[in-house]
Protein backbone atom coordinates (compact mmCIF):
# COMPACT_ATOMS: atom_id res chain seq x y z
CA UNK A 1 0.00 0.00 0.00
CA UNK A 2 1.22 3.50 -0.74
CA UNK A 3 2.37 5.59 2.18
CA UNK A 4 0.43 8.53 0.75
CA UNK A 5 -3.02 8.89 2.31
CA UNK A 6 -5.23 11.89 1.75
CA UNK A 7 -8.27 12.50 3.96
CA UNK A 8 -11.45 14.07 2.60
CA UNK A 9 -13.92 15.05 5.31
CA UNK A 10 -17.35 15.32 3.69
CA UNK A 11 -19.36 14.89 6.88
CA UNK A 12 -22.35 17.19 6.94
CA UNK A 13 -22.72 17.13 3.15
CA UNK A 14 -25.38 15.27 1.23
CA UNK A 15 -25.32 13.34 -2.03
CA UNK A 16 -23.62 13.87 -4.43
CA UNK A 17 -21.06 16.10 -2.64
CA UNK A 18 -19.12 13.34 -0.78
CA UNK A 19 -18.56 11.34 -3.97
CA UNK A 20 -17.66 14.47 -5.95
CA UNK A 21 -15.08 15.44 -3.33
CA UNK A 22 -13.66 11.92 -3.40
CA UNK A 23 -13.39 12.05 -7.19
CA UNK A 24 -11.63 15.42 -7.11
CA UNK A 25 -9.15 14.23 -4.47
CA UNK A 26 -8.38 11.09 -6.49
CA UNK A 27 -7.83 13.14 -9.65
CA UNK A 28 -5.29 15.32 -7.78
CA UNK A 29 -3.61 12.41 -5.94
CA UNK A 30 -0.45 10.73 -7.22
CA UNK A 31 -0.70 7.23 -8.69
CA UNK A 32 -0.89 4.57 -5.99
CA UNK A 33 -2.13 6.98 -3.32
CA UNK A 34 -5.09 6.24 -1.07
CA UNK A 35 -7.88 8.66 -0.28
CA UNK A 36 -9.92 8.25 2.89
CA UNK A 37 -13.44 9.62 2.61
CA UNK A 38 -15.33 10.44 5.80
CA UNK A 39 -19.07 10.86 5.24
CA UNK A 40 -22.28 10.72 7.23
CA UNK A 41 -24.75 10.69 4.35
CA UNK A 42 -26.38 7.23 4.30
CA UNK A 43 -26.40 7.28 0.49
CA UNK A 44 -22.59 7.17 0.51
CA UNK A 45 -22.94 3.44 1.32
CA UNK A 46 -24.30 3.04 -2.21
CA UNK A 47 -22.69 5.93 -4.10
CA UNK A 48 -19.05 5.36 -3.17
CA UNK A 49 -18.85 1.65 -4.10
CA UNK A 50 -20.75 2.37 -7.33
CA UNK A 51 -18.38 5.22 -8.21
CA UNK A 52 -15.30 3.12 -7.34
CA UNK A 53 -16.45 0.17 -9.46
CA UNK A 54 -17.21 2.41 -12.43
CA UNK A 55 -13.86 4.19 -12.17
CA UNK A 56 -11.80 1.02 -11.73
CA UNK A 57 -10.78 1.93 -8.18
CA UNK A 58 -10.21 -0.40 -5.25
CA UNK A 59 -11.94 0.11 -1.90
CA UNK A 60 -9.22 -1.05 0.47
CA UNK A 61 -11.14 -0.47 3.68
CA UNK A 62 -14.71 0.32 4.62
CA UNK A 63 -16.09 0.96 8.11
CA UNK A 64 -19.02 2.51 9.91
CA UNK A 65 -19.18 3.84 13.45
CA UNK A 66 -22.38 5.40 14.78
CA UNK A 67 -23.49 6.49 11.31
CA UNK A 68 -20.08 7.90 10.33
CA UNK A 69 -18.78 6.15 7.23
CA UNK A 70 -15.14 5.75 6.26
CA UNK A 71 -13.91 4.51 2.90
CA UNK A 72 -10.24 4.08 1.96
CA UNK A 73 -9.97 4.11 -1.83
CA UNK A 74 -6.74 3.39 -3.74
CA UNK A 75 -5.86 5.13 -6.98
CA UNK A 76 -4.25 2.69 -9.46
CA UNK A 77 -0.49 2.95 -9.95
Amino acid sequence: MSSTEITVDARGHRCPVPTLRLRRALEDAPAGACVRLLADDPLARIDVPHFAAGAGLEIVERSEDSGALSFLVRKPA
